[in-house]
């Protein structure tokens, strides 16, 4: 694995019973995403880019095939080892929000801190100057009822970051937001990106797949095209301020 690369995947396949048949939702996906890399990964439903983004994420296996985080491979690790992997080094942001309804904009922050076993003022400290990143420190104890779209998904954008990992995976995280307020959360990604962030969106919006730096579109299970710079043939023939 090179020392540029943070995630590579090889001939990766995931299979799903169905019924009597089974679903080839991934059929040989080879990838390679560099350090502060800002990749939109489309295609349309069936495409396998929600299985393939489950798997980055750690959520699910393959059924064959590697895929490596950096520098350890993940593919074959069992359900506890790929929760460590999780809490340690991906946040994830998606289109509804996932928090806490009845905890405040602090408490959902420092949640992660909580199982990393951090005390109680660390966490504090550390969530409180994350909203503040965000543009959301004067709006710490207010509760999700309380606050518009657009500041539950800085919310959930701080609390991603909060553990610093290694990837942010973002899950049509303008989903649910008009297109002004889409526009400012995918303005403090271009920001996080400028800072060294490595991001990878999946999004089946063009014009929200075009603020990251190189798109991969996936059409039945395969990877059908890569814009990327060194990447522009097709590689199915391929291994390869707060308002």
């Amino acid at each position: 694995m090179s020392d540029h690369n943070i995630i590579r995947i090889r001939e990766l396949h995931r299979s799903y019973p169905m019924g009597d048949t089974v679903v080839h939702a991934l059929n040989g996906v080879n990838l390679d995403i560099n350090r502060n890399d800002y990749v939109a990964i489309m295609g349309p439903s069936g495409s396998g880019k929600t299985t393939l983004m489950n798997i980055i994420g750690c959520l699910d296996s393959p059924s064959s095939g590697e895929y490596w985080l950096n520098n350890q491979q993940v593919s074959k690790l069992r359900d506890n080892q790929l929760a460590h992997i999780r809490n340690a080094e991906i946040g994830f942001v998606f289109q509804t929000f996932n928090l806490l309804n009845r905890s405040t904009a602090l408490q959902n922050v420092e949640l992660p801190l909580v199982y990393k076993g951090l005390g109680r003022r660390d966490r504090q400290d550390r969530a409180s100057a994350m909203l503040d990143a965000v543009g959301l420190g004067s709006r710490m104890k207010h509760k999700p009822s309380e606050m518009s779209g657009g500041q539950r998904q800085r919310v959930a954008i701080a609390r991603a970051l909060i553990t610093e990992p290694s990837i942010l995976l973002a899950d049509e995280p303008t989903g649910n937001l008009d297109s002004n307020t889409g526009k400012e959360i995918m303005s403090i990604f271009e920001k996080l990106h400028t800072d060294g962030q490595t991001i990878i969106l999946v999004t089946h919006e063009a014009e929200i797949a075009a603020h990251a730096k190189g798109e991969v579109h996936l059409r039945d299970g395969k990877i059908a095209n890569d814009t990327r710079v060194g990447n522009t043939t097709s590689s199915i023939n391929l291994e390869i301020a707060a308002p």
